[in-house]
């Protein structure tokens, strides 16, 4: 457990806002999928649910989701020293407080108090995983959000409510959005979490929505009087890191299924049975300069033995071909490759063939492997074997390029951003790029030019 009082100065948001921390993806949920999604906000105490997602609430609100707030205790500890305002009346203000916080965030929104005690929330892990799991039931588990404090914010209830969350989350199905409050004044820029996080952009009625409903926690910003053990909870400085134009979050996207590469082969051959192109990969703009940007971004000009895997219909895989004295694409997909051979037909030394990677794998070496729209269709088991087999089949100082699709990938347990990061920690090959966007990331590894 981190150890840090709220009186500590902290991490500045000067030195938060020099970090890049304003450069971080945004969250990949379209306004357009908002709509149809149920969202579950958990609290440990009033004011969490403004501090750390106030602005997406108002956001939600106004996109028309269903919104559910699961408050867990009325945040009665959070002046032991005071000598005017027992533990019961300042429960009493807060609970009334967190009302008014909430109507005006977002006025739709059904809330539920579960009534436990302040700082004692790890001995009712039960009661809150029920009231978590009732209130995510009736949606489809794939349209299911849960947010919540992060778990390792450094605050025993907020730790023990995001872990909880997290539990409820992964074995539903559920996306989970994880929102840091403490963690901005104990952390600084050097530490690792907040580098893979992501951002939710907000307008500027949602942050005055957010700023009116932070002063209607007034027990909180203000003193409860002048007398010892009534001060100011909450410092302006500390604040500030709640008046940002976003609100950060850790994204674990839906993990719904625990389709393999098995599962993939059968689903997109069903898929390209009944459309030719079912991903418009010929005719849509997006797919267009997505692969234009994708053959841009590799280091060299040509390349003496290219391999992609997953190459479905071929599009990419014929602009690779004119870019590789031998070229070799690979995918599950039966159905699907009867256009990669076709599209191949016209270059002599390019080929399409039909394996089930990571069990099937091409024997030879490559100076070039391209793993496109693929990684999340493994498992993470699968994905590991399959980057053991790129290490041990790519040449030294050979190209490894990754392009992933950055939204929720319902039914697989991976999404864009852990395909990229268990690709990185596991091969720990040097970086030559990497490139986000809202809808997808590419990236670049370089295979070490001597071997360790």
């Amino acid at each position: 457990m981190v150890s840090f009082s709220h009186a500590d100065t902290g991490t500045t948001e000067a030195e938060w806002a020099a970090s890049g921390v304003a450069a971080l993806p945004e969250l990949p949920l379209d306004a357009s999928e908002l709509t149809s999604m149920a969202f579950v906000v958990l609290a440990a105490h009033p004011d969490d649910e403004t501090l750390g997602a106030g602005g997406l609430l108002a956001k939600l609100h106004h996109s028309g989701a269903t919104v559910k707030l699961l408050l867990c205790t009325a945040g009665e500890a959070s002046h032991p020293e005071s000598q005017t305002t027992t533990s019961e009346q300042l429960a009493a203000i807060r609970l009334i407080e967190f009302g008014t916080a909430v109507s005006g965030l977002a006025p739709s929104a059904a809330w539920q108090f579960l009534e436990l005690p302040d700082g004692q929330l790890a001995a009712h892990e039960d009661r809150i995983e029920d009231a978590v799991r009732g209130a995510a039931s009736g949606h489809p588990a794939d349209n299911v959000v849960i947010v919540a404090p992060y778990r390792s914010d450094g605050h025993t209830d907020h730790d023990t409510l995001g872990s909880i969350a997290a539990r409820v989350a992964a074995a539903g199905g559920h996306g989970l959005l994880e929102y840091p409050i403490w963690y901005w004044l104990w952390a600084g820029p050097g530490d690792a979490a907040w580098q893979s996080w992501v951002r939710v952009p907000l307008t500027a009625a949602e942050r005055d929505a957010k700023n009116d409903a932070m002063g209607a926690h007034a027990s909180q910003v203000e003193p409860l009087s002048e007398q010892p053990g009534d001060e100011t909870l909450l410092s302006g400085t500390f604040l500030e890191h709640f008046s940002r134009h976003f609100e950060t979050f850790a994204w674990h996207p839906f993990t719904a299924g625990s389709n393999t590469a098995a599962d993939a082969e059968r689903i997109f051959d069903e898929v390209h049975s009944r459309e030719e192109d079912p991903w418009d990969y010929s005719s849509s703009w997006y797919e267009r300069r997505k692969r234009a940007l994708t053959l841009a971004a590799l280091p060299k000009e040509s390349y003496d033995s290219g391999l992609e895997v997953g190459c479905s219909i071929g599009t990419l895989s014929e602009e690779l071909a004119r870019r590789c004295r031998q070229f070799l694409g690979v995918d599950a997909s039966s159905t699907a490759l009867l256009q990669a051979t076709q599209r191949l037909s016209g270059y002599p030394s390019a080929e399409a063939r039909r394996l089930t990677v990571p069990d099937e794998w091409p024997e030879g070496t490559f100076d070039l492997v391209v793993l496109s729209e693929t990684g999340y269709y493994l498992s993470p088991e699968e994905l590991s074997e399959l980057l053991d087999r790129i290490r041990a089949s790519t040449r030294p100082g050979g190209t490894l390029l990754l392009c992933h699709w950055r939204h929720p990938i319902s039914g697989w347990q991976l999404d864009a951003e852990a395909v990229h990061a268990m690709a990185r920690s596991h091969l720990a090959w040097p970086a030559h790029g990497i490139y986000r966007e809202r809808d997808f990331m590419l990236e670049i590894l370089i295979a070490p030019s001597e071997t360790l």
